[in-house]
């Protein structure tokens, strides 16, 4: 079948499995969504307001649906700001394709209109990219791109096509049909690009530890006495949170969470001791210093979990299971690693251990999990205060287990983590690595798209929200029921946080003022918006909204608190996780 370019384009996204993609038009892309316009009745666009945010939006639907996300940009500054969600995916392990057009390929290298090296910048953050000089090329090449997207430790991808190539035209071959000899015959460039997806696909697939790496952590385990498991992300993107959980029941061993493994062990689990780090829970950070022997399941160390290296951990033997060789030794020592897709690597494991191992905890960890700041705990006198733990246990109720819990980047990231019940995976969003502020409502509105019958709620910060608030547009002319709380404190929350503990109170352009008001802006986007004080309001807020939701329409709820309410405990900067400010 002869195709233009852009309409190999749209076939295949169609045969791996793309329905929706989020994107913006311009002049290097519009062969690109002309196909879309005609093959709208099989695979569905959703206009952002802003490019970064269809990045965004591709991220949130593939964390939440475990798809492969797609978004589509311009040439120049259309593909330029896409860059912040390539970075964004990048450091989470997200799978993504991100789609480009640029200049005619005659023009490339020539400061044409509208061009930029969107490969040469995008190269640090993506796991490949590719450039695609002949149009017979473009099919398996975007065949590859899902592959790399989604082989091994997931990733972002990006394909930037120039314009002459969507208008060229080329023999397309379903994938099915496709094989080494055909699309052009044996040793043609299309067939040897098959033959290497498979081979990619093939190596993804590839057991890469050996059995003697099993009985080594097998070994370790069982000599152990106070073992802790340390849960990140990984657990979640290999579907190995049945495994974590019976690993962490025949051990009978706390499990504490990184940001990016909230959902991966269920925080109502009588041994999850909930989030690690900087504000990590004092049963998560004095167990971790406590232990002697420390289990990393798809975790990479971060700074904001282990703080002081030298201190992290100081009496623990440490065992890494990762997917990625290249995180295990990277930021902390390790005397075993278990290079593996984790779903199998721990099965292979449980078979090694017996029923049921003893520990030496001896209560330790029940006593930690009581040991609380008081600032959660507190009521303020005259009226009932608003706290934000009473907004996000509040809302948890009214959603349920089934969900999907969205941040954007601060004081109210953290409020989330350390608060919201997640019971599942996948069903919290948030940017972990890079700390995207901007991100949520794009993601929000991708895991509504993804999930279209499970609640969405999108917590943010009046500082993140004036970042993406426009967004909002999108949800309205979608019909995206998504539930907007906006933590209105007139701050820049974090920061003025670190200036009140770090600065002497000097608090330099942190404060934001009383503009805009979100409840006006809401409605100007068609958005039912609320305003809260205090408990009561709130409650009457969330029940209005909750009927906005269930007629299929947006709401937003601002919410205002205190501008010096803090994100406790806290390890300052340089100390060890046990030293913590509560």
């Amino acid at each position: 079948m002869q195709y233009t370019g852009a309409r190999i384009l749209i076939e295949t996204l169609i045969e791996q499995g793309v329905d929706t993609v989020f994107g913006y038009p311009g002049g290097a892309v519009l062969n690109i969504y002309d196909e879309l316009y005609r093959h709208r009745d099989r695979i569905r666009h959703i206009l952002v307001s802003h490019e970064q945010h269809a990045a965004h939006a591709a991220d949130g639907y593939a964390r939440s649906t475990g798809k492969v996300g797609v978004c589509i940009a311009t040439s120049g500054p259309g593909a330029t700001n896409l860059v912040t969600g390539i970075a964004t995916a990048a450091m989470d392990s997200v799978p993504l394709v991100a789609i480009t057009g640029n200049v005619p390929t005659g023009l490339l290298g020539k400061d044409s209109f509208q061009e930029v090296d969107i490969a040469g910048i995008s190269m640090p953050i993506v796991k490949h990219n590719w450039i695609v000089k002949k149009v017979e090329d473009l099919a398996e090449l975007i065949r590859e791109a899902f592959v790399v997207a989604a082989s091994g430790r997931p990733g972002p991808v990006l394909i930037d096509i120039p314009k002459d190539i969507t208008a060229l035209s080329a023999e397309w071959v379903p994938l099915d049909s496709a094989d080494t000899d055909g699309a052009g015959g044996a040793g043609s460039v299309a067939g040897a690009l098959a033959a290497r997806s498979r081979r990619l696909a093939e190596r993804s697939r590839r057991a890469t530890f050996s059995a003697e790496d099993i009985e080594r952590a097998a070994a370790l385990l069982m000599a152990a006495k106070r073992p802790v498991l340390y849960a990140g992300g990984g657990v979640i993107i290999s579907g190995a949170s049945g495994e974590l959980a019976v690993l962490a029941e025949r051990l009978n061993a706390p499990v504490a969470l990184s940001l990016m493994g909230i959902g991966g062990f269920p925080q109502d689990h009588r041994l999850c001791t909930g989030l690690i780090g900087m504000h990590g829970t004092v049963a998560s950070n004095k167990a971790a210093q406590k232990a002697d022997l420390l289990v990393a399941i798809g975790a990479r160390f971060s700074d904001r979990v282990t703080s002081r290296t030298d201190m992290f951990a100081k009496t623990a033997r440490v065992l890494h299971f990762d997917i990625d060789p290249a995180e295990v030794n990277k930021n902390v020592p390790v005397q075993a690693g278990v290079v593996g897709d984790l779903r199998e690597t721990l099965a292979r494991l449980l078979e090694k251990l017996p029923p049921r191992l003893a520990t030496d905890w001896n209560g330790e960890i029940e006593r930690w999990k009581t040991h609380v700041p008081q600032t959660h705990t507190r009521e303020a006198a005259g009226r009932q205060r608003l706290h934000p733990r009473f907004i996000i246990e509040e809302t948890a109720r009214l959603l349920g287990h089934d969900a999907i819990v969205v941040t954007d980047v601060g004081q109210h990231q953290m409020w989330v983590a350390q608060f919201y019940p997640a019971y599942r995976p996948r069903s919290f969003l948030t940017s972990g690595g890079l700390g995207t502020m901007g991100y949520g409502l794009g993601a929000a509105l991708g895991a509504k798209v993804g999930n279209p019958r499970r609640p969405v709620v999108l917590f943010t910060g009046d500082g993140c929200f004036r970042m993406n608030c426009a967004e909002m547009g999108t949800l309205s002319g979608c019909g995206l029921a998504v539930l907007i709380i906006v933590f209105n404190n007139s701050t820049l929350g974090m920061v003025r946080q670190w200036q009140s503990f770090f600065y002497q109170g000097r608090y330099s352009e942190s404060d934001l003022g009383p503009f805009p008001d979100f409840v006006k802006l809401a409605d100007a986007y068609g958005v039912r918006g609320y305003r809260a004080g205090d408990r009561r309001g709130f409650s009457a807020a969330l029940g209005r909204a909750a009927e906005d939701l269930a007629a299929g329409r947006a709401a937003l709820i601002d919410v205002i608190i205190d501008k010096d309410e803090k994100v406790l405990p806290m390890v300052p900067s340089g100390k060890p996780i046990d030293e913590q400010i509560m």
